[in-house]
């Protein structure tokens, strides 16, 4: 039995797309309050906002979309993947309050009608507004990706709970470095192909004082990933620990300032991933004593330049002053 698009009463010949002329009024507006029968009760409840697609409701999922927005989880229930994305929509679909109603539709139970949608591959996301379709994502994207995205068309809830990523990042700031790790270990399961989880946990690594470990975790990396910035990053930071004083002797530096602990300072913070700190002190350096080391401040910058990537904003800010300071 074919769709009927309800937008213009006909059969959906072809896949879910935003072609028509109602589809500049398609999309939900950053801010706005979005289903208002869910959130107005006050009592929320789980089948208010996540419920399960089929060809008995369909079509009238589509038509619900011309009043509140559809997340359309087009899914197979044993795709890894799905298993993995399918959860975390459900969490932001309570979350948001009825904003938009998660509708799960097992395409290989109704392959038919994920033809009819265009459906291709799974897990496939479609926004759903007014009938059309707003946007959409493959795979199973982490949730701090996932986010971003509803991000783009949702006011996001004020007390809306930190995601794992950020989690970690606290967790980082507030020295528990093994606490982070363990988030990173969990992420990088739930999402193997996702390497900056992979990055991050070696990251972790370094702050916990584990080097070594660090190192396998960037070796087992794909060739262009083990290349790239964000992991010559993490390597940095390892060569840098391995050439700056400890945190004690640091300290017992007290008030000295001279060239060899203006730049065993630097190299300590650049250590820490403090690179704006240690890229300062470095700079600082060269004006002072540009002979220090054979221009140990001068070879070390560039180091950090390649480490944070060309694009970096630091990199940007401090090549340009360095160049500066050179001629």
């Amino acid at each position: 039995m074919p769709i009927i698009d309800p937008r213009t009463g006909e059969a959906l010949t072809g896949p879910l797309d935003s072609s028509s002329p109602s589809a500049d009024t398609a999309a939900p507006q950053p801010g706005a309050p979005g289903g208002e029968g869910a959130a107005a009760s006050g009592e929320l409840r789980r089948e208010d906002v996540i419920i399960d697609a089929d060809a008995g409701n369909i079509q009238q999922v589509l038509e619900a979309s011309m009043q509140v927005p559809v997340l359309l989880d087009c899914r197979a229930p044993g795709n890894e993947s799905c298993q993995t994305l399918t959860p975390v929509l459900e969490k932001l679909a309570v979350e948001y309050r009825g904003a938009f109603i998660l509708a799960k539709l097992d395409v290989e139970t109704h392959a038919e009608i994920g033809g009819q949608l265009g459906v291709q591959s799974v897990p496939d996301v479609k926004l759903v507004s007014q009938g059309g379709l707003v946007d959409s994502f493959n795979g199973a994207l982490p949730e701090k990706d996932i986010r971003e995205w509803l991000g783009r068309y949702f006011q996001p809830p004020e007390d809306a709970p930190a995601s794992p990523e950020e989690q970690a990042d606290a967790a980082l700031e507030a020295g528990d470095a093994a606490g982070a790790r363990e988030i990173y270990q969990t992420l990088m399961e739930q999402y193997p192909e996702h390497y900056a989880y992979q990055v991050s946990l070696a990251r972790a690594l370094v702050a916990e004082g584990r080097a070594e470990d660090a190192r396998g975790v960037l070796e087992n990396l794909p060739p262009e990933e083990r290349d790239a910035a964000p992991a010559r990053g993490v390597r940095a930071s390892i060569e840098f620990g391995e050439r700056a004083l400890p945190h004690a002797e640091i300290e017992a530096l007290g008030e000295r300032d001279d060239s060899e602990a203006r730049f065993q300072r630097a190299l300590r913070q650049l250590a820490d991933g403090q690179y704006e700190a240690g890229l300062e002190g470095l700079l600082r350096l060269m004006q002072s004593d540009r002979s220090y080391g054979d221009d140990a401040a001068r070879k070390t910058l560039l180091q950090v330049f390649d480490a944070l990537g060309a694009d970096h904003p630091l990199t940007v800010a401090y090549r340009r002053r360095l160049f500066a300071l050179l001629y």
